[in-house]
């Protein structure tokens, strides 16, 4: 019996190879940019790596603004291992893509490049066959700062630095990695992404505060069971519903459902509640399925998140936030100064999630503003983004 799951993994890996190899015959054919190898100074000395495929392409969308910025002091190219991705990217990034499927198109990258850093978002089992190679700096940035268990993984120490928004990012690792130097092997250099102006896609109803919910997904293991949408967020969708006196931009993880199907089925909910209440709202009541995020952080007044990036990139705004409570008894939540200072929200607060964001627009948070130097430092317009780049040009010269 245990031949036939032997053999459906073979049939599946078969298909995934035919599907790679057709893709690169498609690349040969009409995109052979993404095999090009620059010459002379305008050869590559800055790479994004990113092995995965298009479905997390939303980890390397929020640091095409900050690439931009720096490519304009060197070259800077995405690298990627997938052909399909490879396409995808090229079709949107505004970054040179280039397709390295194979080891042997990796070494040639290096051998033929002057690539003194290799940043990573995410932590993509195949980073391991980029960070063997020794010349670079090998510089963790990932795709956002929270206090999840994610952002203190023992694969840390694999990466010569981790770029970290502020101080309390340094103290998170030096408090849970042993035989780890986060002095010296971490860099500040803010959020960036605050620092780019964003166009929003849609309008809203100016003379109503807006409420931005942006929950996270339910994670691929217990211990990152961190999501919302279940146990909160239809009733803090109702709650502001009923209240009509918000625009609610709704904005869901985009692996919402991947692993409870459950999941997915209240994101679609949420959804349809939006769209019936919408004709008839004072207030603009979205489903945002957008590409790209940034532009919620400016038209938002108030933000509704999970234990997530989201929280602390909109925790650089200085508005009113709330963190959800976890229902999950498995959900490992770390001691930190956010959690403990910034207002939470649990399940049965929900109901209520109108009333609370009301009295939070109206009050004046002094402990916000000091949990903003500690995970951000200096965040006046064009700090962060100063910061990214001159800590980047630093590590080209050592």
């Amino acid at each position: 019996m245990r031949a036939l799951p032997v053999l459906a993994s073979a049939v599946d890996f078969a298909k995934k190879r035919l599907k790679a190899q057709q893709q690169r015959g498609q690349v040969n054919r009409y995109a052979k940019h993404l095999f090009h190898l620059p010459q002379g100074e305008q050869r590559y000395r800055v790479g994004l790596y990113f092995a995965d495929e298009m479905v997390n392409a939303y980890q390397l969308r929020q640091w095409y603004a900050p690439l931009q910025q720096l490519a304009q002091s060197v070259p800077v190219v995405v690298i990627t291992r997938q052909p399909g991705t490879a396409l995808a990217l090229s079709e949107e990034c505004p970054l040179p893509v280039h397709l390295a499927p194979t080891i042997g198109d990796v070494e040639a990258l290096i051998d033929s490049q002057r690539i003194d850093v290799v940043f990573y978002v995410n932590q993509n089992i195949k980073n391991f066959q980029m960070i063997r190679f020794n010349e670079p700096n090998h510089v963790f940035i990932c795709h956002g700062e929270s206090e999840k268990a994610y952002m203190w993984s023992n694969q840390l120490k694999s990466y010569d630095y981790v770029f970290g928004a502020g101080q309390a990012a340094r103290d998170r690792l030096a408090k849970n990695l042993r035989n780890y130097d986060a002095t010296s092997r971490t860099r500040l250099v803010g959020r960036p992404q605050i620092d780019t102006e964003y166009l929003a896609p849609y309008s809203l109803n100016a003379k109503l505060p807006t409420v931005l919910y942006a929950p996270t997904w339910e994670g691929d293991r217990p211990s990152m069971n961190y999501g919302s949408v279940t146990s909160h967020g239809v009733k803090i969708i109702e709650s502001l519903i009923a209240d009509g006196g918000f625009n609610i931009i709704f904005r869901p993880h985009p692996r919402s459902g991947v692993n409870v199907e459950e999941y997915g089925a209240d994101v679609a909910r949420i959804r349809q509640k939006l769209s019936e209440a919408n004709p008839g709202s004072a207030g603009r009541l979205l489903f945002d399925d957008t590409a790209h995020w940034g532009w919620q952080w400016s038209k938002a007044d108030a933000c509704i998140t999970d234990i997530s990036a989201v929280a602390y990139d909109f925790l650089a705004t200085g508005k009113p936030i709330f963190i959800t409570t976890p229902v999950s008894p498995e959900a490992v939540v770390a001691d930190s100064p956010a959690l403990e200072q910034l207002p939470s929200l649990n399940s049965v607060q929900a109901e209520n999630a109108a009333e609370l964001i009301h009295q939070a627009l109206e009050m004046e948070d002094a402990e916000r503003n000091a949990l903003i130097e500690r995970y951000f430092g200096d965040i006046t317009p064009g700090a962060s983004m100063s910061r990214f780049i001159s800590e980047t040009l630093d590590l080209l010269d050592n």
